[in-house]
């Protein structure tokens, strides 16, 4: 996949951190990366599941709450 025309953005929540990822959009697929190695590997997401992820995210599946295992039973 030729990457020279996609355009990385980092979220504007993300502040001067060291812990950011940018995302890209390209023709297939939504792309993935540490902001701290921008020549590094990318992680390439199906359309499907992107929205599927940006969904959990609206739904708050991945608010603290929501993450925390329920006590195992013995």
């Amino acid at each position: 996949m030729d990457l020279s025309r996609v355009t990385w953005r980092k979220s504007s929540r993300s502040g001067n951190g060291a812990n950011c990822v940018e995302i890209a959009h390209a023709a297939d697929a939504y792309l993935v990366r540490d902001s701290k190695n921008a020549k590094g590997p990318n992680l390439s997401i199906a359309p499907a599941e992107w929205q599927a992820f940006i969904g959990g995210i609206k739904g708050g599946e991945f608010e603290p709450e929501a993450l925390l295992c329920p006590p195992l039973r013995a």
